[in-house]
């Protein structure tokens, strides 16, 4: 019973300090966020206005707001998808096939996942500029007489797609990563075995890697979901700032400019209690979809 009573002693005071600085920045301050996001206040003086929901009322009257939420969603939807798919399936490739320069590919996939986003901002500058860019001068090749460079970052159809595009070459490699690792520990035995029944490599890939991996593609689904609203805040500050004429905001980026562009603070932390509360809300619903009964080996 003493030896019992030590041991909880122990373990909350083992996780006391942990709780502590939990509190003190992470819950104190989403807090406070909600509570300064039911006031007008420019955010530059003490002088703030208590105005209730008004901040959130005036979210759905603007088109900027539901333009960036329209954003959002699209480059969690299409980005995240397409960054699962692929990683799992050049993990699978990787892990299971045999063939000359393994090593070379692991590491080519890897390296987007080490650079910083103003890096990966200049490569895609280039790789999408108007006049000189790889992509237009690839296109003109095919036709250099009546080819008509495309503003990729520049008009409203295309910067959204360039944007995702650029989010999922710099995520395939470390999903990648990871998937390979649960997947290099599935026994060979599972894969003979289905050979000798006569299964076809995709059958394999749905029957065995996928359900003796999905715990980590459920973990890992729930966590580039979160990251990915950051990560495009972060691309499209470095790439384009938001333009052309607000086409690649996001609502991390129209938080940012309202709060700290227009000193609108107080508008810009309602912005900021929808993303939480989106994330949230979002993550709990992929969490619910994605429950199914954990395969064992």
């Amino acid at each position: 019973m003493k030896s019992s009573k030590e041991k909880r002693r122990f373990i909350i005071l083992g996780l006391l300090p942990a709780f502590l600085l939990y509190a003190i920045f992470i819950v104190y301050p989403t807090i406070n966020v909600f509570k300064e996001s039911l006031y007008k206040t420019g955010g530059l003086s003490g002088n703030k206005t208590f105005v209730g929901l008004d901040n959130f009322k005036l979210l759905f009257t603007d088109a900027k707001f539901i333009r960036a939420f329209q954003n959002t969603v699209f480059l969690i939807v299409v980005v995240t998808i397409v960054t699962m798919f692929m990683a799992i399936v050049f993990a699978s490739i990787l892990t299971r096939e045999k063939f000359k320069g393994q090593n070379f590919f692991r590491i080519i996939f890897y390296i987007p996942n080490i650079l910083s986003i103003a890096v990966i901002a200049s490569i895609f500058a280039a790789v999408y500029g108007m006049d000189q860019g790889l992509l237009n001068g690839f296109f003109k090749l095919f036709n250099p007489e009546t080819y008509t460079n495309i503003p990729f970052l520049g008009d409203r159809k295309y910067v959204v797609y360039s944007i995702a595009f650029a989010m999922i070459w710099q995520a395939i490699g470390y999903y990648m990563v990871m998937y390979m690792s649960t997947m290099s520990q599935i026994p060979e035995q599972l894969y003979e075995a289905a050979k000798l029944d006569g299964a076809s490599r995709i059958k394999q890939f749905f029957d065995i890697t996928l359900p003796l991996s999905w715990q980590t593609v459920r973990t890992t689904l729930t966590f580039y979901i979160i990251s990915n609203i950051n990560i495009a805040f972060q691309l499209i500050k470095a790439l384009t700032g938001g333009g052309p004429d607000g086409a690649s905001l996001t609502l991390l980026n129209y938080q940012y400019e309202q709060a700290y562009t227009n000193s609108s603070f107080g508008y810009g932390l309602a912005i900021g209690v929808v993303v939480f509360l989106f994330s949230f809300i979002l993550s709990a619903i992929m969490h619910k979809i994605t429950n199914r009964e954990i395969t064992q080996y």
